[in-house]
Order: structure tokens, then sequence, then C-alpha cells
């Protein structure tokens, strides 16, 4: 179940799920705007601090999926032995 393979997609998925809450955040701030009440601002006070923190948090993720995707290449053309950037080419679209 710890598999780093099976977590994937679930993992590709929650990012998903992040980036999706993140726009419907910001849409929601840009239409409401126009509310001037205390209540409502600091409504929006709130969310744009949690819209701020979960933007800050995603881009932490995504550092670390690139991180670990050019640590997995690296680790691959080793394994393979492409020392040069046509082998790896040729290794990436050959038939498995």
């Amino acid at each position: 179940m710890d598999d780093p393979e099976h977590n994937l997609p679930t993992q590709e998925r929650l990012l998903d799920d992040l980036r999706q809450v993140i726009e419907n955040a910001e849409e929601l701030l840009k239409n409401t705007d126009q509310y001037n009440g205390s209540l409502y601002q600091t409504a929006r006070a709130k969310l744009a601090q949690a819209l701020q923190t979960a933007t800050e948090e995603l881009a932490r993720f995504e550092d670390i999926q690139l991180d670990r995707m050019i640590e997995l290449t690296t680790a691959a053309n080793r394994l393979h032995r492409d020392l040069t950037g046509e082998a790896k080419i040729l290794r990436a679209f050959k038939p498995t």
C-alpha cells in the first residue's frame, strides 16, 4: 500500500483538487468585492489568508514532485546507461 507508484494517481488527484479549490476561492474573492459589511470583510480576509497558505503549499508540493521526477529520471538514465541526450530520447520512445 505504501508503494510510491500506487500513491502517484492519488497524489495527482489531490493536487488537482487543491488547484481547483484555489481557483474557486480566487473566483469567490473576486466576485464578493462589492460586499462592504464587517462580517463580509472578516470572512474575505480569512479566505484570502487560507488561499495564500494553500497556494504556498501547492507550490511546495509541486516542487517536491518535480524533484522526485528529476531524481527518478536520473536513476533511470544511470540504470540504462543513457549517457547522451539522444540515447535518453531514443529510449523514451522505444516500445516496451
